[in-house]
C-alpha cells in the first residue's frame, strides 16, 4: 500500500489575518527559539570577554527590580543605583537577543518583548494613545533590534519609552552594528543615546563583541532550490507556495503588525521566481516578513535569485543597511537549515 501523499501546500496570499489590540499585545513575547533562554544557558565566547561581562551586567540590572513589581527608577538593595534602562550594542549573532529574552524571562511582573518594528507597527495599527494605554503599567519593556535609521519612528519610540518610564516601566534594548562598521570603529551606542536624548541618562550601555554564529562560515549563501514543490513535499507539517511577486503584493495589503499571523503554524514557505528588489518599500516589507519567519523558525525554500542577493547594492549602501544585512543573515539561516 502506498504511503499517504503529503498535503498540498496552501498560499500565503490566501491568508487575510486580523488581530485586536489585545491580541497584538499578547504576541509581544520572545520568539519560540528563545522560549527557554536564560543567563545560565547563554554560552559566552571566551575569546570575547565582553560577552561574559554582559551576563554579569544583566544580573545587576535584574537586582534593580528589588522585591518584584514595577521596578521604579533605582534599586534600594544596593548602594550603587541601578539605572532603569539597559542597552546591548553589538554586531549580528553575538547573543544579544538571547540575553534580552533571558532578562525578560527572569524579570517579575507584566512585561513585553518585541522588535522595534513590532512596536512601531502596533502604534501604526492602534494609534499612539491606545498603545500607551495597553502597555502602561508594565514592569519591563524589551525592544529588540532598535532601529536608528528612521528618525520619525525613532522619535516616536523615544516618546513612547518616555511615557512608560515615567510610570515606572524599566526598559531594555538591543541594536545591530553592521559587520563592516567594525573597521570604521562605529558602534551604535552613541547614535542610540543621541536619538533618545531625553532618556539617555537612564540607560546603561554595554558593547558586546564577537562573531555571528550564523555566518562563521564566510562562504555561506542562501540555498536555491532546483524544485521548490518537490522540496516542500518532503517537509513535515503545513507549507505554503507562492510566486514571489504575488507575495510582495500581498504584503502591501496586510499591515505589518499582522505578518505574524501570515506565517503562524507553518513549517515551511515556498517562493518561486525570486528577483532583485527594485522598490525599497517592497524590500522593507519583506524584511519585516523575514523577521516573522525567523521568529517562527519557518524554513524557506525558494528558486530564482538567491535570497541573500535580493537587495541591490544601492540599498545595501543606503540608510536601511542594517535592516537588509540582518535579513540576509536570517535568510541564509532559514534556507540552509542553520537557524
Amino acid at each position: 500500500m502506498s504511503a499517504e501523499s503529503p498535503t498540498a501546500p496552501g498560499r500565503i496570499i490566501d491568508r487575510s489575518p486580523s488581530l485586536s489590540g489585545a491580541e497584538m499585545v499578547a504576541q509581544l513575547v520572545p520568539p519560540r527559539q528563545f522560549a527557554t533562554a536564560s543567563l545560565d544557558n547563554y554560552r559566552p565566547d571566551r575569546d570575547y570577554p565582553s560577552q561574559g561581562a554582559a551576563v554579569a551586567a544583566i544580573r545587576t540590572f535584574l537586582s534593580g527590580f528589588g522585591g518584584g513589581g514595577g521596578g521604579g527608577l533605582f534599586s534600594r538593595r544596593k548602594s550603587t543605583p541601578v539605572l532603569p534602562g539597559i542597552y546591548l550594542d553589538g554586531g549580528f549573532g553575538v547573543g544579544k537577543t538571547h540575553l534580552l529574552a533571558a532578562l525578560w524571562h527572569a524579570a517579575p511582573g507584566r512585561k513585553y518583548f518585541g522588535t522595534f518594528i513590532e512596536y512601531t507597527a502596533l502604534v501604526g495599527a492602534l494609534g499612539y494613545a491606545e498603545t500607551v494605554a495597553l502597555l502602561k503599567g508594565a514592569s519591563l519593556l524589551c525592544i529588540d533590534e532598535f532601529e536608528l535609521d528612521d528618525p520619525g519612528d525613532t522619535r516616536l519610540m523615544a516618546r513612547l519609552l518616555g511615557e512608560l518610564a515615567a510610570s515606572g516601566t524599566r526598559m531594555a534594548a538591543t541594536s545591530n552594528t553592521p559587520p563592516n562598521a567594525l573597521g570604521e570603529g562605529r558602534f551604535a551606542a552613541q547614535d542610540f543615546l543621541r536619538e533618545i536624548d531625553s532618556l539617555a541618562s537612564r540607560f546603561t550601555t554595554l558593547r558586546i563583541d564577537g562573531l555571528d554564529y550564523r555566518r562563521r562560515d564566510t562562504d555561506a549563501h542562501a540555498r536555491v532550490s532546483a524544485d521548490v514543490a518537490a522540496d516542500l513535499a518532503a517537509v513535515t507539517g503545513p507549507t505554503t507556495l507562492d510566486a514571489f511577486p504575488d507575495l510582495l503584493a500581498h504584503l502591501a495589503r496586510v499591515h505589518p503588525s499582522r505578518y505574524v499571523r501570515l506565517v503562524e503554524g507553518l513549517a515551511a514557505v515556498g517562493l518561486t521566481g525570486v528577483s532583485v528588489f527594485g522598490s525599497q518599500t517592497d524590500a522593507l516589507r519583506f524584511v519585516a516578513f523575514v523577521d516573522r519567519l525567523y521568529d517562527g523558525q519557518v524554513r524557506v525554500i525558494a528558486d530564482g535569485v538567491p535570497l541573500d542577493s535580493v537587495f541591490p547594492e544601492d540599498m545595501l549602501s543606503g540608510g536601511y543597511r542594517k535592516k537588509y544585512l540582518r535579513a540576509v543573515s536570517r535568510l541564509i539561516a532559514l534556507t540552509t537549515g542553520t537557524a
